[in-house]
């Protein structure tokens, strides 16, 4: 099988496999494969944080162009997998200088499928691009063509709690990857100064309690399957034996009433009134009487919907502001895609990673809050080991 994921989350996500007990786990392009039985196909489309959706491929061949892969599509026993009856769909992903259009590569799949079922029973099933019977997977890597059936459907970072938005909401997907590369398993508080619709507050309190994000979704492609195996599906939907309880707090806030209104339906929509707690406040007020670690994440305006660039420059001296005099002890990420901005939070990072957040290249940045200079606290957190005369090797 193939989890398809978004830059950045592969080894996340490999993680992720490798915790629901897949083998033969390998980092893809943009992808983890793995091998499993029925059950673990189940699991991972209701389990996994971080992928957008599960493949099972069907075939795999050498194709120059798209008459080619038309040829070895039309070679394909298509009543394994399907009936007159069934309607399908088909997306395409496309990383090749030999095949160019990813649209005409659909269209040659399509027309292999129809013309295999004419010649064998004289009629044609239908195309259906909106709720599909059969959801079908064409990847091409050079001149490399992968065949699969998606077993998800729509893309399992649309868990299904988000019922009201704020204007471009982080991804689900990527949002809950930034937390797992973070560490987080709830066992601090957690805040998010700028929250928005509430996504990243959410992620984090299903992590807490190790709730399956898939819960909260309509269904799953492979339900519709011909070997579909509703009791045991159900079997694994109900099992709740690994969720936890969660001891600590959640809060998010916002300068915006709008945003933190959207939060508070999206928080209710996944059941969590009680963990999460929400609240409009401008970043300059944040005031914590208790100051225990926690982790802090938050995903600023990155300044293209800000009137002027000082604007976004003062948002991000505000942030730095808050961590340094309210976070004393604490853990705080901040991604963005305005490395100048980032510069205005006036602290060092301690660890950056490389992430795309849709379209934009960002840095998901670190840093760890510490009262008085950083050479005290680097010298006082790193243990002094001694060389017993031996020259000290460089560690590339």
């Amino acid at each position: 099988m193939i989890a398809k994921t978004f830059k950045g989350l592969e080894e996340v996500l490999a993680g992720e496999l490798v915790e629901l007990g897949a083998n033969n786990v390998q980092l893809e392009r943009r992808a983890v494969s793995f091998t499993g039985d029925k059950r673990l196909l189940y699991r991972a489309n209701l389990c996994l944080r971080t992928a957008s959706r599960v493949l099972v491929p069907i075939t795999t061949f050498k194709a120059g162009d798209a008459d080619a892969v038309y040829e070895q599509v039309k070679q394909i026993d298509w009543a394994q997998y399907m009936t007159l009856q069934t309607g399908f769909q088909i997306d395409a992903t496309v990383y090749s200088d030999t095949f160019r259009h990813s649209r005409y590569v659909t269209y040659r799949v399509k027309d292999a499928i129809v013309d295999w079922w004419n010649e064998k029973e004289g009629k044609r099933p239908n195309v259906k691009l909106s709720n599909p019977d059969l959801s079908l997977n064409v990847h091409i890597a050079n001149e490399t063509v992968t065949l699969s059936l998606d077993s998800s459907g729509e893309s399992l970072h649309k868990r299904g709690y988000r019922v009201a938005n704020t204007e471009a909401p982080i991804n689900e997907a990527l949002a809950a990857g930034m937390l797992l590369m973070a560490g987080w398993k709830g066992e601090t508080d957690f805040y998010d100064l700028m929250c928005g619709s509430g996504t990243l507050l959410i992620e984090a309190a299903l992590i807490a309690q190790n709730i399956a994000p898939g819960i909260f979704r309509k269904g799953f492609a492979f339900e519709k399957w011909a070997d579909f195996d509703k009791e045991l599906f159900e079997d694994i939907y109900n099992d709740d034996s690994a969720e936890r309880p969660f001891t600590h707090h959640i809060y998010g806030s916002d300068a915006s009433f709008y945003a933190v209104q959207q939060a508070l339906k999206n928080v209710k929509s996944a059941g969590q009134q009680r963990t999460i707690e929400v609240r409009q406040i401008r970043l300059q007020e944040i005031k914590r009487d208790n100051q225990t670690p926690a982790l802090i994440m938050v995903n600023p305006p990155y300044g293209e919907r800000l009137a002027k660039d000082k604007d976004v420059m003062r948002l991000y001296a505000d942030m730095g502001t808050a961590f340094k005099h309210q976070f004393t002890g604490s853990t705080a990420w901040v991604i963005s895609s305005n490395e100048d901005a980032l510069k205005c939070i006036g602290l060092k990072p301690s660890k950056r990673i490389k992430l795309l957040n849709g379209e934009l290249e960002c840095w998901f940045n670190q840093y760890e809050l510490f009262a008085g200079e950083r050479k005290t606290f680097v010298a006082n957190r790193t243990p002094k080991k001694a060389n017993h005369g031996r020259t000290p090797h460089k560690r590339i």
